[in-house]
């Protein structure tokens, strides 16, 4: 059974047609890469997945279930996860303490403490552990969002772009985070433009374009496909 089945999902904003009868899915284990070129309705894609858009028509189906109208905190409780592009800390609280928010209705108390020196070494977070959040460079603000977004337990973890405004070095970390989450048993889907990234942890990959899937397979078939090159390229030179 998929984790994630979409049919004929559509999405109309007035008379601009965001989502253009979308069907995929995504398998247990896998991770996932959704890639295309700005405006090419990643993001709408994403939002609908969580429920914050109502699509206009189709189906989505989480483990078998249909969830095209549940709320986002259904959705959560079902275990979905997402980490934002845009990092959702608690600034004015230590690195510690955000991820004490995060763990506390998810966690047993008496292996709180616990729980949370784990997700430190796994966020590389362990010497900035009492530093506010608001003063951890960019690259660790995404790795403890990435870290509250776990912290959840899903079993689907959804990644908007994670590595954006991230250091070479910094974004191969995250791979690996990726990578480790993914052998634990989550499965995941990234929006994501860093190509590197992409190769380094996707196992199949989807293109967009104008709302609809363009191109689906490996990464090496993907980077192959002359018409992926061609819209890119068309990004790129308007």
């Amino acid at each position: 059974m998929a984790v994630l089945e979409i049919r004929d999902l559509n999405k109309w904003f007035g008379g601009l047609h965001v989502t253009g009868g979308v069907n995929f899915d995504l398998q247990p284990g896998e991770i996932h890469c959704l890639i295309g070129p700005n405006g090419a309705g990643k993001s709408t894609f994403f939002r609908l997945i969580l429920g914050e858009h109502a699509p206009s028509s189709g189906t989505i189906l989480y483990e078998g279930e249909d969830i095209t109208t549940a709320k986002p905190f259904e959705r959560i409780r079902r275990g979905i996860s997402v980490k934002f592009q845009v990092p959702g800390i608690f600034k004015a609280l230590s690195v510690r303490q955000n991820l004490q928010i995060a763990l506390q209705h998810h966690q047993e108390a008496a292996t709180l403490d616990e729980e949370i020196d784990r997700l430190l070494e796994f966020l590389k977070l362990t010497e900035a552990k009492s530093q506010l959040a608001g003063n951890l460079s960019h690259g660790q603000k995404q790795w403890l969002e990435i870290g509250m977004a776990i912290a959840l337990k899903p079993r689907l973890l959804l990644l908007d772009e994670p590595t954006a405004g991230m250091t070479p070095d910094e974004t191969f970390a995250t791979g690996e985070m990726v990578q480790a989450l993914n052998r634990q048993g989550v499965t995941v889907l990234a929006v994501e433009h860093d190509m590197a990234f992409v190769r380094q942890i996707a196992q199949r990959v989807t293109v967009l374009h104008f709302g609809k899937i363009f191109a689906q397979g490996t990464i090496d078939e993907i980077v192959a496909d002359e018409r992926v090159a061609a819209i890119y390229l068309g990004e790129a030179h308007a």
